[in-house]
């Protein structure tokens, strides 16, 4: 589910909600607008690439994989 951030016409709040397929359309939590501004989000893209692999933190060899420990493949040596 996604979260979209958006921002009111009426007042120029701009807040973020949790959107889900049977959710009602958003309204301004400040003024109770309904004229909102859908926002461009950034966001966060793993690529295969070993620099991207390298910013994510060592694995926290607990995670539970039926593999054993350490082999979630988050760890930094993956």
């Amino acid at each position: 589910m996604p979260i979209f951030e958006y921002q009111c016409t009426s007042c120029a709040k701009e807040f973020e909600i949790l959107v889900r397929n049977s959710s009602p359309a958003p309204q301004c939590p400040e003024c109770g607008g309904s004229e909102l501004r859908k926002k461009l989000s950034a966001f966060a893209a793993i690529t295969g690439s070993a620099s991207a692999l390298a910013e994510f933190p060592a694995s926290c060899q607990s995670c539970g994989n039926p593999d054993g420990p350490g082999a979630c493949g988050f760890g930094a040596n993956q």
